[in-house]
């Protein structure tokens, strides 16, 4: 299988986790891409959605799924949405897309959370993929700074903006040996929105897509 054909397979497998008649939590980028167009031929079993991104957003309506403000509703069933590293406890890190802050937020008001990869996402240590920050931009420099002092080393997102108008640090050389204390460290540096260890929020099933086949981790 190409690593395509393992994203589309765990997007598939993710299917399972919807339940009729709830709002369903989405993430944002391309294997998130490939569950919102299988989730298209079940719409009508449930009642709508939530997206993390306005990409996603336009992506549903496509589709013609209805897409809630999450203050308008009172439960999300199940979120699913991509990662760009995860280990084997189910810390994940995300925001290669850039849309952290509305993902953690969707996760966190979710009563589940799916993570759907390929198996070149699963690592033994997170931070080889660079640890994105979403940052006040007035604050950048001095959040910068803070990184540096724990180690890493920060590197501003060129020509990027969220989609709540802020910017996002990617920050390199860290080996992240504990993701629970190191995510609760950068959300109390002043000018940090949040960050994208998803790691006191932890996924609750990972479907790893593999050569053999889509591969449970609970």
């Amino acid at each position: 299988m190409t690593q395509d054909e393992m994203k589309q397979a765990v997007a598939k497998a993710a299917l399972e986790y919807v339940e009729s008649g709830t709002i369903i939590g989405i993430g944002t980028g391309s294997t998130a891409n490939y569950f919102i167009d299988y989730l298209a031929s079940i719409k009508h079993k449930i009642e709508g959605t939530v997206a993390s991104s306005n990409a996603s957003t336009e992506r549903l309506k496509k589709h013609g799924i209805q897409v809630f403000d999450l203050n308008s509703v009172s439960e999300i069933s199940v979120y699913v949405d991509g990662a760009d590293e995860s280990n084997r406890h189910l810390h994940l890190i995300k925001g290669g897309g850039g849309a952290l802050t509305r993902e953690k937020i969707v996760a966190a008001a979710s009563r589940k959370f799916v993570c759907i990869a390929d198996e070149s996402k699963l690592v033994d240590v997170l931070g080889k993929f660079p640890l994105p920050v979403e940052v006040i931009p007035m604050a950048r420099s001095y959040v910068a700074r803070e990184l540096v002092k724990l180690g890493g080393q920060p590197v501003l997102r060129e020509g990027f903006t969220t989609d709540n108008g802020n910017v996002i640090l990617d920050v390199h050389n860290l080996q992240i040996m504990e993701p629970v204390k190191l995510e609760e460290t950068l959300n109390h540096i002043t000018g940090v929105v949040t960050n994208g260890l998803f790691a006191r929020r932890p996924a609750d099933v990972l479907l790893l897509g593999t050569k053999d086949g889509v591969k449970k981790i609970d």
